[in-house]
């Protein structure tokens, strides 16, 4: 049987490494691996021959998916994410497949069964515009008034004198929470973690880690930007950066 030609899309690094790994150990050939949606679009204007595109669905800027929106006559596409209801949106088309981060060998297989099948067709650019996640937003204080934030554009949430700021990098902005608790509650399947009692971090936003002290790592989130992680919390991290922010 003739491999399967796959091209992998995805702005973590770790997540796409993992995932080509996973194909070919399962018998696919490699066309190429893309960090974002501006690669995406010069690859289409002469792409490879390929049989399938596994596009990681939250990437910033430009998405693969708004990319593939606008395209005529690509190839099928799984869908990689981390959020569970965009893989439901997608998978009640009964024309896509999608896997969940950390990707598993044996949902894979099934996975590239379907493609081999021809169980996976490929989507037309309005079937993929449906797809496309709305951001999702939240408000910040902005003088007596407030304006709404993505929060794709938060690297990590900070609690300060009973007030949560949300940040981008070295830039903060106040929010309307008192808790960062409330943050979780507002966004449960965004993956947040309580990396100190002050700090809840947005793993997908994780540049690099380096050793802190005994048992503990800092974690770069922007350029001069790096937040330690709890000794606790030290572990799971470092799992969760890893299987690529899920």
């Amino acid at each position: 049987m003739k491999p399967l030609r796959a091209l992998v899309v995805d702005d973590e690094p770790l997540a796409r490494e993992r995932l080509t790994r996973l194909l070919l150990e399962a018998g696919c050939t490699i066309a190429g691996e893309l960090g974002d949606g501006v690669a995406l679009l010069q690859w289409l204007k002469e792409p490879g021959e390929v049989d399938v595109i596994f596009l990681d669905i939250q990437m910033p800027g430009l998405s693969g998916m708004e990319v593939l929106a606008e395209v005529r006559g690509g190839p099928p596409v799984v869908f990689v994410t981390a959020f569970s209801s965009y893989a439901v949106r997608a998978f009640e088309l009964a024309a896509a497949d999608y896997l969940l981060k950390p990707v598993f060998e044996d949902r894979l297989a099934k996975c590239l069964e379907r493609l081999r099948d021809r169980l996976v067709r490929p989507l037309s650019p309005e079937e993929l515009k449906t797809l496309l996640p709305l951001p999702v937003r939240f408000p910040i204080r902005a003088g007596d008034g407030e304006i709404y934030m993505e929060l794709d554009h938060v690297t990590h949430f900070e609690l300060e004198n009973d007030h949560v700021w949300a940040c981008r990098g070295q830039n903060r902005f106040l929010t309307r929470w008192v808790a960062l608790a409330e943050v979780e509650q507002a966004f449960p399947e965004d993956g947040l973690l309580r990396i100190q009692r002050h700090l809840l971090l947005r793993p997908r936003t994780v540049k690099g880690i380096r050793p802190a002290s005994v048992g503990r790592i800092k974690v770069m989130v922007a350029p001069k930007v790096e937040l330690t992680v709890s000794r606790a919390m030290t572990p799971r991290v470092k799992d969760c950066v890893r299987a690529g922010g899920s």
